[in-house]
């Protein structure tokens, strides 16, 4: 019972994170820029005093290879925000959270693929039968309904989903916290050198607020995903946090007022079955 909560957790993290970043970023004069670098800022110092309690790193994590490893999380880090950002700014939530799902299923299958450990065909088949809910909810009239933010939104899935296996190589080195504090400390620092943004004047307090909440919720995301990889395994931590889109169309509906479609429903109910599936 203590496992599934702290996934749970984490899936309620993640969707109370989606809906800030809606709130925020659906202002036309929100740089998607500022916004990125000001949550990574945001995450920094929600983290920094809680690093002197929960923090932790080996002498192997600064070895040539485990360093070039942590290099190339940042890379893919850094563009799959930036591809989220745009999906998330631009088109509903309700419409690009199956599109999001992809993320999970590229997670599930690298892991299949590349970890021996992970080959388990009875938690891979209900992944892919989840996944599946993405074609159904975007099905009309014989067509999928792709546009550049959904495109954004794929490709957003795809490089989180190599950024977090490729950290999975490193996290036997990092406590969880210490891994995400290293990784949204070089984030940040790369970002705000390359797009230079004037968060004082650019952001106001609600926004500073706001994006100061999201960065704890996605300190609370990535910790819980860090910690279920380490002690649960990749797979069977990733589809009980495929309980996040569900929580992401109920928030959606109750605080954005985003119509739910049947399209929604139904892929809400085959994502509950398939996580029921695999965990019971």
């Amino acid at each position: 019972m203590f496992i599934y909560l702290i996934l749970i957790l984490g899936a309620l993290a993640f969707s109370s994170s989606t809906l800030l970043e809606k709130i925020v970023l659906k202002n036309k004069n929100m740089k998607i820029t500022s916004y990125f670098v000001g949550v990574f800022l945001s995450t920094i110092i929600i983290m920094l005093p809680l690093l002197f309690f929960f923090g932790g790193v080996e002498p192997e994590a600064f070895s040539i290879k485990n360093l070039i490893i942590l290099f190339f999380i940042i890379i893919f880090s850094i563009v799959a925000n930036l591809f989220y950002f745009y999906a998330i700014k631009w088109e509903k939530i309700t419409a690009i959270e199956p599109v999001l799902i992809l993320e999970p299923l590229f997670i599930v299958l690298l892991a299949f693929i590349f970890f021996k450990s992970e080959r388990n065909y009875f938690i891979l088949i209900p992944s892919l039968i989840a996944t599946l809910t993405l074609v159904f909810s975007h099905l009309k009239k014989h067509h999928l309904q792709f546009n550049k933010f959904l495109v954004a939104g794929i490709f957003s899935s795809l490089f989180f989903a190599i950024e977090l296996l490729i950290s999975n190589l490193i996290l036997d080195y990092y406590s969880p916290l210490s891994l995400y504090f290293v990784r949204g400390f070089f984030v940040f620092i790369f970002s705000a050198l390359i797009f230079r943004p004037n968060l004082s004047k650019e952001l106001n307090k609600k926004e500073r607020l706001l994006i100061f909440l999201t960065g704890g919720f996605w300190v609370i995301y990535r910790v819980v995903i860090y910690f279920g990889y380490a002690h649960w395994g990749i797979i069977f931590t990733t589809l009980i946090l495929m309980l996040t889109p569900i929580f992401v169309y109920v928030f959606a509906f109750l605080f954005l007022k985003e119509k739910l479609t049947k399209r929604n429903v139904v892929a809400m109910i085959i994502i509950l079955i398939c996580v029921i599936y695999a965990t019971r």
